[in-house]
């Protein structure tokens, strides 16, 4: 199978990482934080067609598939693009105000455990909210919204609000539509993970070729080098396993989407916050502060690691679907 990406997915990854980098610019990361949505750069992206870009082009998006919403979201993971981008563009399928950039969507997909919190991702903005439940998709909007109450966040680009309890909302989408959904968030958070899995290792190896120790590079150094070498085997093995998963979503007869999906979330997972902790590591005392990207993409990989379920819970979705398939 060539898995290697074609002209106009190239163009696709090209225009919006020029995009991301004018309007997303990682100098520009402490004026950012807060996580107000920047409402000028939010139509931009929407005048790209990124929100719509799992829509088919019968319906008015690109066409692109699964794949090129991996690869759109792996550049907004890698400029830490803020706002619901991804729940937004879940939504697109019924809300085309979505699609169009004209409303925030976030999204919530809560446990069956007593007592966890009803954590919403940007809740003082959105304009509409997604519930989605094993029966099924649910849209609350409007007077339907529930009140939020605002939470100290993990990541500074991504305020949070609380809610005590959640509405129904109206059914736009049935169990069969909600299990697509979850499977296709897990691959785009996944594709996110590996864009900060990959600024970590571009961050990192800049500054070991300008930071001098010794008269020297710090990259001349075996140890960094060694650090740098583990970086980019992390991020290469979860590109192989996101892309791969996006492709299976767009051809399940290549493979099961269900085991596609979780392997590339967990590996996405393990790369991004290993990477983003070997940057801290190899910018020294430097990769602590405010000013630097390091510990930016930490927190950012921290909040999507809980995306779509975190690194154990898919570790024992496929350790179940390996033992089913062995009996």
């Amino acid at each position: 199978m060539d898995f290697r990406l074609d002209e106009a997915q190239l163009e696709l990854r090209d225009t919006v990482r020029r995009l991301c980098a004018d309007r997303f610019g990682r100098e520009d990361l402490t004026r950012r934080s807060g996580g107000r949505v920047d409402r000028d750069a939010w139509r931009a992206l929407a005048d790209l067609g990124l929100f719509a870009v799992l829509l088919p082009a019968r319906s008015g998006g690109s066409g692109f598939g699964a794949v090129g919403a991996a690869i759109v979201f792996e550049q907004l993971g890698a400029h830490l693009v803020g706002g619901p981008v991804l729940w937004t563009t879940l939504a697109a399928s019924w809300l085309a105000g979505a699609a169009r950039g004209e409303l925030l969507v976030g999204g919530i997909e809560p446990s069956n455990r007593p007592g966890d919190p009803l954590l919403v991702e940007h809740a003082a903005e959105i304009d509409a909210l997604i519930v989605l439940r094993d029966d099924g998709v649910f849209l609350c909007a409007g007077d339907e919204l529930p009140a939020f109450e605002t939470v100290a966040p993990l990541d500074p680009l991504t305020p949070v609000g609380l809610a005590d309890r959640l509405p129904r909302g109206a059914r736009v989408g049935d169990a069969p539509a909600a299990l697509d959904t979850r499977r296709t968030g897990t691959v785009l958070a996944a594709a996110m993970l590996l864009g900060v899995s990959d600024a970590a290792l571009d961050a990192s190896r800049r500054w070991a070729l300008e930071r001098e120790q010794f008269g020297v590079p710090i990259g001349s150094f075996q140890a960094v080098q060694h650090l740098l070498a583990d970086m980019y085997v992390r991020t290469a093995l979860a590109r192989g396993a996101t892309y791969g998963a996006a492709a299976t979503l767009d051809d399940p007869g290549i493979g099961d989407p269900g085991r596609a999906s979780a392997a590339a979330k967990l590996l996405a997972g393990e790369a991004a916050l290993e990477n983003a902790r070997a940057a801290i590591q190899i910018h020294g005392g430097m990769g602590f502060t405010w000013e630097m990207p390091p510990h930016f993409l930490l927190k950012r990989a921290w909040v999507l690691e809980h995306a779509f379920g975190d690194g154990d819970a898919h570790a024992l979705a496929l350790g179940a679907a390996i033992e089913d398939g062995l009996q």
